[in-house]
């Protein structure tokens, strides 16, 4: 095990009418004047909004409202938060509703304190110094933002650049939970969300660090009950246990309790933003795509560690003269569940095309001039291979 620094300061409120609470919440740290921060009208439609409001109000808190998230976050809505927080002098931003506008939350509560461009954090390497605190009511389980150090944004004005930034500013000063505010999502919304919060372990679980037993079985915990809670959730949206665990799932997935002493990878989510940016389509739908293929492509190289997972996560019996059979046949099982929750696992299904790989694969960010992540360090012609294998 590596040694490591895990600082997680978020108070979360979790359980029914949860967002009742979030007047108090944001009192409790602080906020006089807070900017609700939200995407298109499901969170005005169902109430949502409003109930945060008046609880804010009801504390003496001030409230200004900045709509029009969409998602895959663009950079465009930053801007714009940056220009209204800093006119209305507000103290402390509340995303409301997915991980989006939790996103775009977070990258306006880091741009407004710096002088220049906020950008700078997510494509020229700047480093923050101060944000204001960030809160997050979230309707959504998928993004594991409401715990997390972590954003995307896109930038499409800047070639459609979507990148990521992380610094412990941007760790939510508390979230709400509720897992009844996701009784109505569509069963794709779902899925989607589901495959994010596998992907979001498997970036940490994908690892070369020897003796790591602890986060590996906590890892492998994690997914085993997101896939049967996430079955059951698909099926029935209603399902108040299987949403809460799908809840809880995606921010434990996320907030890196699960990665600590490791080294990570990261590969096959540089290599869905291009996707996701190009298309317009869905993170969790890209990322469907992009992993079967990367397992698929990085097989060799990690044979044991895709024989665990088969074994422990899909139940494949252990077969040690033949790790590879095993191996594989952990990797046909989690395809197999990725479609049966109505998941698209090839370029064709996501609406991909095949001519465009060679631009895609030229636009993925790198870890270095030559290398894309740490499992097993990528070329561009590797990146090209892993897209082809998803055809």
């Amino acid at each position: 095990m590596l040694d490591f620094t895990f600082h997680s300061p978020t108070f979360f409120e979790f359980g029914r009418n949860a967002e009742d609470q979030t007047g108090k919440l944001a009192k409790r740290f602080g906020a006089k004047k807070v900017m609700l921060h939200y995407g298109q009208q499901s969170v005005i439609k169902s109430g949502l909004l409003d109930r945060v409001e008046k609880s804010l109000h009801d504390e003496g808190i001030e409230t200004v409202r900045l709509g029009g998230v969409v998602p895959n976050p663009e950079a465009s809505k930053v801007y714009e938060g940056i220009e209204l927080g800093r006119k209305e002098n507000i103290d402390m931003i509340i995303g409301v509703g997915g991980g989006s506008a939790v996103d775009s939350a977070k990258a306006i509560a880091v741009g407004i304190p710096y002088d220049g461009d906020f950008w700078d954090f997510y494509d020229k390497g700047q480093r923050a110094e101060a944000a204001l605190p960030v809160g997050c009511v979230l309707t959504l389980a998928a993004t594991g933002t409401e715990g997390s150090d972590s954003t995307v944004i896109t930038n499409v004005e800047d070639d459609r650049k979507k990148r990521g930034y992380g610094s412990h500013f941007m760790r939510p000063v508390f979230s709400v939970l509720n897992p009844e505010l996701q009784f109505t999502l569509p069963p794709y919304q779902t899925a989607c969300g589901i495959v994010d919060m596998i992907a979001h372990v498997l970036e940490r679980y994908l690892s070369n660090t020897p003796d790591v037993e602890l986060t590996d079985r906590m890892s492998e915990a994690v997914i085993k009950t997101i896939i049967n809670q996430g079955r059951i959730a698909v099926k029935e949206p209603d399902n108040y246990e299987a949403r809460a665990a799908l809840l809880w799932g995606g921010m434990v997935a996320h907030n890196n309790l699960l990665g600590v002493g490791r080294e990570q990878d990261w590969s096959s989510h540089q290599i869905e933003h291009e996707l996701s940016a190009i298309y317009g389509v869905a993170h969790g739908a890209g990322l469907a795509v992009v992993f079967p293929a990367f397992m698929t492509f990085t097989l060799e190289h990690g044979l044991e560690r895709y024989a665990q997972f088969a074994h422990r996560v899909f139940d494949v019996e252990a077969d040690f003269m033949n790790p590879r059979a095993v191996a594989e046949e952990g990797i046909r099982r989690f395809k197999a569940f990725l479609t049966e929750i109505g998941m698209p696992t090839t370029f064709a299904e996501l609406g991909a095309k095949e001519e465009d790989i060679p631009m895609l694969a030229k636009r993925v960010k790198f870890n270095t001039e030559d290398t894309l992540g740490f499992f097993q360090p990528l070329s561009r012609k590797d990146v090209e291979a892993i897209f082809r294998l998803a055809l």
